[in-house]
């Protein structure tokens, strides 16, 4: 039944079809990375700048000269758009674009959910604690919220970076290295929690005063109970809503920090770090940076698709 209702679904709602086809794509070949670059025979993380490659039964030199009239400087080779080495051409270091395109999703991706599920998580737990108890946990829950809806998203995340970036983190047993994809997680997942809380409060206040609540109160079922058993169950369905949307956003807020060298760090790859190692090459080698663009907005569009069909899906249920 369950299977049939999923055809169903996407039988009625082909957008969120298209869009669970591409992030379906995106996330096989983020799976497929090491296994792409086994096949074409390149290393995406290390410098390749006296390499050469074969195109067209001729090996020419990975970094060119510029076609400038004077010919100074050097050029990465460009992109052959077919299968094997440099499909998408080379960035400023050598190294083959198509294969680090695809470990950046590797990361980007990664970055994205984690930080998605685990702000999810936070937000739930003060939305529910602030919704259901009320009163002065309300108030200071809901004060803390504040603040940190108050300072500007990527100011917040730019502050956190440059604190935690280059410095080892010590908490007890566990120990972080400057490179930890723990570090650009924690800090989204930390900023967007407020825009995700306050709709979940929102949302628990309401059932808190529903009849099947105040029947199980009156029944004598634990506050425990009742957030578990009634309240929690209701609520993923908002959860459900948010989680497409928070993940577009973690997904934004890393290529923000990446291209700034706060997120992922060199020689790792995320689609951030590669639009910004493209910045240098915009008008010699412009896919170096509009591969990840285009990466970014597919990926963001699909989910932000997902979200939409989601709420509309949801609000078509209530009117039934």
């Amino acid at each position: 039944m369950v299977i049939l209702a999923a055809i169903g679904f996407f039988r009625r709602r082909k957008m969120a079809a298209a869009a669970l086809f591409m992030l379906a794509i995106l996330a096989a070949g983020a799976v497929l990375a090491p296994l792409y670059a086994r096949t074409v025979g390149v290393d995406p993380m290390e410098s390749s700048l006296a390499g050469t490659v074969l195109r067209d039964g001729v090996r020419v030199d990975i970094m060119q000269p510029n076609d400038n009239p004077l010919h100074l400087g050097l050029s990465p080779v460009g992109p052959s758009w077919r299968w094997g080495p440099y499909a998408l051409g080379a960035d400023s270091q050598g190294r083959d674009v198509a294969a680090r395109m695809l470990y950046g999703a590797r990361a980007s991706l990664l970055i994205a959910f984690s930080a998605a599920c685990l702000c999810l998580v936070m937000a739930t737990l003060c939305g529910l604690l602030a919704g259901y108890c009320g009163g002065w946990v309300d108030i200071i829950l809901s004060r803390l919220l504040d603040i940190l809806w108050a300072v500007p998203v990527y100011l917040f995340a730019i502050s956190l970076s440059v604190v935690t970036i280059g410095h080892d983190l010590s908490f007890g047993p566990f120990h972080l290295q400057p490179d930890s994809l723990l570090l650009p997680i924690g800090i989204i997942a930390l900023i967007y929690v407020p825009y995700a809380a306050r709709p979940i409060r929102a949302r628990t206040k309401s059932l808190s005063n529903a009849g099947f609540v105040l029947a199980a109160r009156g029944l004598g079922a634990s506050s425990l109970r009742i957030v578990l058993r009634e309240i929690l169950p209701v609520l993923a369905e908002t959860v459900l809503v948010l989680s497409p949307l928070i993940m577009a956003l973690c997904l934004l807020a890393e290529s923000a920090l990446s291209f700034l060298s706060l997120g992922v760090q060199a020689p790792a790859a995320s689609w951030g770090s590669l639009i910004h190692d493209g910045e240098g090459l915009i008008y010699s080698r412009p896919v170096v940076a509009i591969a990840p663009g285009v990466a970014i907005i597919l990926t963001v569009l699909s989910l932000n698709a997902l979200g939409d069909v989601a709420q509309a899906e949801l609000r078509a249920r209530g009117r039934r």
